[in-house]
């Protein structure tokens, strides 16, 4: 099974507890998601992946920008995704200030 059918699924489980109910609440046939979730996603239409994306929040990337996962995005992710919401509040504050950190820091070599 795919990555994308894993994490939809794992999310719908979560969120959802059911297949039945986030098929009902996204207004998605339950035997089209379910079909998705056996036999993988990429069999499925673009228009239905994006609206279980979306209803589930897993963004979908803008391909334009440049990004590059390796093993270890991959592992931060993983790692990051077993939090509980005051470590991911503690994860993402720190990230944050260590981002403008880093951007200051350009712009200061940058101007020299």
């Amino acid at each position: 099974m795919d990555d994308l059918t894993m994490l939809i699924k794992q999310e719908i489980k979560k969120q959802y507890r059911s297949v039945r109910q986030f098929a009902f609440s996204v207004g998605i046939a339950q035997t089209t998601v379910v079909s998705a979730l056996k036999n993988g996603i990429s069999g499925t239409g673009f228009n239905t992946v994006m609206k279980m994306c979306k209803a589930l929040n897993i963004k979908v990337f803008d391909y334009e920008i440049p990004l590059v996962i390796d093993d270890s995005v991959v592992t931060l992710v993983q790692k990051y995704n077993s939090l509980d919401k005051l470590a991911e509040h503690t994860v993402q504050t720190v990230l944050d200030v260590e981002y403008e950190r880093c951007k200051a820091d350009a712009v200061k070599s940058a101007a020299k």
